[in-house]
């Protein structure tokens, strides 16, 4: 059988032929670029909009206002794609298959400033907040990627397994409906569609071939999508109410204002977001076999800070990485920038046109469940395969896994361990990968930097 184009291995080279490509710089035929680029929009569709949704609701925005401002967060998310995966010269842009995104992450901070300010002036608090963020992202930014020599494998593949199991919960709410207010959440009309879903992605991974395999996650999203509509779980009522076309104007909702509170929470927050988009850019780097150095880890940040900076003049919320694209990458192994690169120029094309979002916001939730189980799952499977040529033969090494995998899932097993805890504290340790992230290098500090010389090499190596 003839060996994918996207396979690191390549065929031996004759004289005066080019050398090979990585796969990371690969152009792919527009055949498979476009479905490969569909499966990350899928993927990634729920989570941009869930940022927007939750704030423009809480400030009491009507339809029209929603609009715009789900309009903005595609728009910057599709933006910030295109620069990461292209770049500018050596300033900004990682070059791997990494998407940018508005992060979950800020929505509760950001839902405790809306409470805290005045009716009509929530939105300017929170993007005053945000564009100081992005200040601060820019700033401390260049320092992560000069402390990369404290992520070795050891870190990072704890890191890795953590953005997986912690992630997992979103994948089984979407399962049991998505909304853990509504009447049927849990219904089993909704976990039968997750499951059936589940059963097409793995059906297609056992006998595809080649491309069939590739696209497995897209053809469970389709097949899935199909299916809930006979029995009415597909809301095919957004293709009518959708405009046609809402390009978001600068500072619609109000002139940004800065409050000192704000700014401090949101700056805490994007002390998290960096940690989580440095380990999204640590475990690309391994899963796609190209490291991410310092400058590497650095030009994405910077991504990180020129987005969450500009996003607030459209309507735009804090953009960190999105782990569920590393689970697409994890899963279809198809690791060309240019396929996130399309889907970051979708992504633009959505925002400007709503009515064309609407159509891939038809995927049912529980759809959405039972991909992101096998999603989410292939991260965690990444970082265990880094864990187990990371030295865990040494008993230092399993006592740092150990310690920092259960601080990690404290924030899972007991969402209020923290309550007490100054709200910083909560914000930090409150989020199992940063919490982990923050464990494994202090331990990796202690066991392997103070007071020692050396480490052997084995301790620390990798794939």
């Amino acid at each position: 059988m003839a060996q994918p184009a996207t396979e690191p291995a390549r065929a031996a080279q004759g004289p005066g032929t080019a050398p090979p490509v990585h796969p990371v710089d690969e152009k792919l035929p527009l055949a498979r670029l476009v479905p490969a680029a569909l499966q990350h929009i899928a993927a990634m569709y729920a989570g941009v909009v869930t940022p927007p949704l939750i704030i423009g609701q809480a400030v009491g925005l009507d339809a029209a206002g929603m609009t715009r401002l789900i309009a903005a967060s595609l728009l910057i998310a599709g933006l910030a794609t295109l620069l990461q995966t292209l770049g500018v010269t050596n300033f900004a842009g990682n070059r791997l298959p990494f998407v940018n995104a508005a992060s979950s992450a800020g929505i509760a901070p950001m839902l405790a400033i809306a409470e805290t300010s005045a009716p009509g002036r929530q939105l300017p608090a929170i993007y005053g907040a945000v564009m100081v963020a992005g200040v601060f992202c820019l700033a401390v930014g260049p320092f992560f990627g000069r402390l990369l020599r404290f992520f070795p494998p050891l870190v990072t593949g704890v890191v890795i397994t953590l953005i997986g199991v912690t992630l997992m919960p979103v994948p089984v709410t979407w399962a049991q409906g998505g909304d853990a207010g509504a009447a049927d959440f849990g219904a089993m009309k909704h976990l039968a569609l997750a499951g059936s879903t589940l059963a097409v992605i793995l059906i297609f991974q056992r006998f595809g071939r080649g491309f069939l395999k590739q696209v497995a996650l897209l053809l469970g999203l389709f097949i899935g999508t199909l299916a809930a509509i006979p029995f009415g779980m597909a809301d095919l009522s957004v293709l009518r109410e959708a405009p046609v076309a809402a390009l978001p104007s600068p500072f619609a909702f109000g002139a940004p204002e800065f409050q000192p509170a704000a700014i401090l929470s949101l700056c805490i927050v994007m002390l998290v977001l960096m940690t989580e988009s440095s380990a999204g850019m640590l475990a690309l780097g391994e899963i796609c076999d190209r490291r991410s150095d310092g400058r590497t880890i650095t030009r994405g940040l910077r991504t990180d800070g020129i987005a969450t900076l500009l996003g607030p003049v459209f309507g735009g919320f804090p953009t960190s990485a999105f782990a569920q694209n590393v689970g697409v990458v994890t899963l279809t192994r198809v690791r060309s920038r240019y396929v996130v690169a399309v889907a970051g120029g979708t992504l633009l094309i959505l925002g400007a046109f709503p009515v064309l979002g609407a159509v891939v916001s038809l995927v049912p939730m529980p759809v959405l469940g039972g991909a992101g189980i096998v999603l989410f799952g292939s991260i965690a499977v990444s970082g265990i395969r880094t864990l187990s040529e990371a030295g865990l033969d040494d008993s230092s090494n399993i006592i740092l896994v150990a310690v920092a995998l259960g601080a990690g899932i404290i924030p899972l097993a007991a969402p209020t361990f923290y309550a007490n805890f100054p709200a910083w504290a909560q914000t930090v340790l409150g989020s199992g990968i940063s919490a982990g992230a923050l464990v494994a290098v202090l331990l990796n500090l202690f066991f392997h930097h103070l007071g020692t010389r050396s480490r052997p090499a084995v301790a620390l190596k990798s794939s």
